[in-house]
């Protein structure tokens, strides 16, 4: 069955490093050729949802996120691989992907279009603060010296700079490689800052070199990740909403909306202090938003052929063939496709459980290895993963240099993650403020004026202030009573 192949085909290339779901869907348009439209778009959503999915597998065992959409898995999902809890971790990422993308399809179904015509209100105003609410986050993400988590974001932006300026076309920093010319490529990157340097650390504490890469105490319990979820269900309501929105904003997709819902589960927490710990409602948070942030791709999709994501891009084109026009009219003209696709995306998120459950079990039997295997395995999988984004050998020297640079900054204190949301959303921030800049020639007034950028301002200074604002307005209440009470 087409349908079930295409989502082995997810599962697989969503584990390999390197290898994006963008890609999946881009290599199997051609075979859907001459299928029924509903069974091609079966296989391409069956894809779509499992790759998101399943690059939480090599991030939770390995470090290594399969896709950009797994960064944040790294987090927790990796500390609870280490005590042991890998296989508990992934099944929270299974089940909540499931529920995660099923509530992000019923959104689409009921919300498309008032999303959608808010969605389209975005310009290069809101995106700048978009982008830098999406950095805020990365003071909250990190642990420990806030000096050092604004270092990480420095050197993440300053990679991020590499490349050609987006008004005069000039190479910057690129000292003569033609590779350079564009942007650097973050998945080489993070592969070499989450995947290598764990190899570069082993290399130098090889003690454990008989042993598993990660001990399995727990396997897959899907009624206990049922459980989780249920006990975390603010937090997957709130992952679900926040990853639908950012979503539906084009140019945005799963790999924001995984990190932002991470900040934002943080932020608003009972127990902020144990995120990046291997806590298991940071496990929740991402995986929720990622596979939810898919749903929210289709909304100004469908409604006004504006993709939100490149896969929801190569898509579009593709349905064209199968009779499906994107735009206001879509609802009357093509209702029964429309319907048919609605009832696929559903069931892909059913059909996603067993799929992934082979998944999971199929990579700890590969972990049961001796380490030093596995992390030799690693560094294979980190060259070719590297090298078949763009078959560059370059890239695969990005990594490298990546891979020693995640090394000396965990050694000195300095966390990775924010390091990554730098180099995410960097050329966001930037071409939108250059973008805006040259509109308004040169005036910041439409950058704090515009309604739904002072709403965007609003959140960010109460995602970095709030939480003092409130203590310091507790402390100042019990003063205030103690001096009443005294008088």
């Amino acid at each position: 069955m087409p349908w079930i192949a295409g989502m082995v085909f997810g599962v697989f290339v969503g584990g390999m490093p390197g290898l994006t779901a963008t890609m999946a869907v881009a290599l199997i348009i051609p075979a859907t050729y001459y299928m029924p439209p509903l069974a091609a778009l079966a296989m391409i959503l069956g894809i779509e949802f499992t790759a998101i999915f399943a690059g939480d597998i090599p991030a939770t065992f390995l470090r290594i996120p399969g896709t950009p959409a797994s960064g944040a898995a790294v987090l927790d999902g990796y500390e609870m691989a280490k005590k042991g809890e890998g296989e508990v971790a992934l099944g929270i990422d299974l089940v909540g992907s499931a529920v995660g993308g099923l509530i992000g399809v019923l959104l689409l179904i009921l919300v498309s279009q008032p999303l959608a015509s808010f969605a389209l209100r975005f310009s290069n105003f809101e995106y700048f603060w978009l982008g830098l609410f999406g950095l805020s986050m990365s003071a909250i993400i990190a642990r420990g010296n806030a000096l050092n988590g604004f270092v990480s974001v420095l050197v993440g932006l300053l990679i991020s700079c590499v490349g050609a300026d987006i008004t005069t076309g000039y190479p910057r920093f690129a000292f003569g490689v033609a590779e350079f010319s564009g942007r650097i490529e973050f998945i080489p990157v993070m592969i070499g800052l989450f995947g290598l340097s764990e190899v570069f650390r082993f290399l130098n504490d090889p003690s454990g070199g008989s042993r598993s890469a990660v001990p399995q105490r727990a396997g897959v319990s899907l009624t206990k990740a049922l459980g989780v979820l249920w006990r975390y269900k603010g937090a997957v309501l709130k992952s679900s909403f926040v990853g639908t929105i950012i979503g539906a904003l084009p140019g945005t997709g799963a790999d924001v909306a995984a990190w932002v819902a991470y900040g934002v589960g943080k932020r608003t927490s009972a127990h902020p202090e144990k995120f990046g710990t291997g806590y298991e409602e940071g496990v929740v948070a991402p995986t929720v938003a990622n596979n939810a942030a898919l749903g929210g791709t289709w909304i100004p999709a469908l409604i006004f052929g504006v993709p939100g994501d490149t896969i929801t891009a190569i898509v579009l084109g593709a349905m064209l063939m199968y009779g499906l026009r994107p735009g206001p009219m879509i609802f009357r003209e093509s209702r029964e496709l429309l319907n048919g696709m609605f009832a696929i995306a559903i069931v892909s998120q059913l059909l996603l459980i067993p799929v992934g459950y082979a998944g999971i079990k199929a990579f700890a039997l590969f972990l049961r290895l001796p380490k030093a295997i596995v992390m030799a395995t690693v560094v294979v999988l980190s060259v070719l993963g590297s090298y078949a984004l763009r078959s560059s050998t370059v890239d695969i020297y990005v990594m490298l240099a990546s891979g020693v640079l995640g090394y000396v900054m965990e050694g000195a204190g300095i966390p990775l993650t924010p390091m990554v949301l730098g180099l995410i959303l960097g050329p966001m921030v930037e071409d939108n403020l250059r973008v805006g800049l040259i509109k308004t020639g040169g005036s910041l007034v439409p950058f704090l004026t515009r309604p739904i950028c002072a709403g965007l301002i609003v959140c960010m200074l109460a995602a970095l202030f709030g939480e003092s604002l409130v203590l310091g307005t507790k402390r100042l209440i019990k003063r205030w009573r103690g001096s009443s009470v005294s008088e």
